[in-house]
């Protein structure tokens, strides 16, 4: 099943003010996963300090996988170290994604290149990634996903037939319907009240934040070998402009996952850690 590709176009301010107002909530509408191909197993996910990290090994290629949890369409924005994995272009969750249909699991298995072929993606060093060969190494090490709900056209409510006026017959002679004129004539009246109330105002709220990294980056994402994988276009209206959803997953080499204290090693290296009395006699040298 081709996966579909969502282009999104820029809207006039004024519509800003039509959007409607967002829960603070986090919906959990994606179930984000790295697959690493070459071992073709997926990355452990190991929480650290409000981070979920993964280690990745250089050179193996890998996918980010996404399932739809929903019955409904779901649009995710990729980003990969801090770029657009569609469009190449700094990050941000306003840009083009992918739109999963109900339920609908895909693996995004690199950089997309066209409608047709993408460059693989694979841990490479840091200078060696897509992003710092691009001039933008300062996000460096982590994936993250933005998911929407699709926009649905507010159910219009049932409003029955407008009931005929009154008749009374007119002892002056008119006929029916010069008096069921004159009876109209009398209820009407202008009525704004539903104009006024329908009207609303929204805001838009950016949220930015970034923290400081423990101990320097290694790893990053590199520009593979390019492989078919075809795509289509869709149509895609957002519920609202703030992401339903917001998935990071921070990553890099086993070495510098060590020393940022998110993998602790169970055993002592006796050959940095050396041992005052070891246990034994003392053997011939070679």
């Amino acid at each position: 099943m081709k996966r579909k590709l969502a282009r999104c176009l820029s809207l006039p301010l004024l519509l800003l003010s039509l959007l409607p107002l967002v829960a603070c909530a986090q919906e959990r509408l994606v179930e984000v996963q790295v697959v690493d191909l070459d071992q073709g197993n997926w990355l452990t996910r190991l929480p650290h300090a409000g981070r979920d990290y993964i280690e990745g090994r250089p050179g193996h290629r890998f996918s980010v996988s996404m399932q739809n949890l929903t019955g409904e369409r779901v649009l995710a924005v990729l980003s990969v170290d801090g770029v657009n994995a569609i469009s190449g272009q700094t990050a941000a969750a306003s840009q083009a994604g992918y739109v999963l249909e109900p339920y609908q699991q895909v693996e995004i298995r690199g950089w997309r290149k066209s409608y047709s072929d993408i460059a693989e993606f694979y841990f490479t060093d840091l200078p060696d990634s897509y992003a710092a060969r691009t001039g933008r190494p300062a996000n460096v090490g982590v994936i993250g996903v933005a998911a929407f709900r699709e926009r649905r056209p507010p159910p219009v409510a049932y409003q029955p037939p407008p009931s005929p006026p009154p008749y009374y017959p007119s002892p002056y002679g008119y006929g029916r319907d010069e008096a069921r004129e004159r009876a109209a004539a009398k209820s009407a009246a202008p009525s704004n009240q539903a104009a006024d109330a329908a009207s609303s105002s929204g805001g838009l709220a950016r949220q930015e934040s970034s923290a400081p990294r423990p101990a320097p980056q290694e790893l990053g994402t590199g520009h593979g070998q390019r492989r078919y994988d075809p795509v289509s276009q869709t149509h895609f209206e957002r519920a609202s402009w703030r992401p339903n959803q917001r998935v990071s997953l921070y990553y890099d080499s086993r070495e510098a996952l060590v020393a940022k204290g998110v993998i602790r090693e169970r055993y002592y290296d006796y050959a940095r850690t050396p041992d005052a009395f070891p246990a034994g006699f003392a053997p011939d040298p070679d």
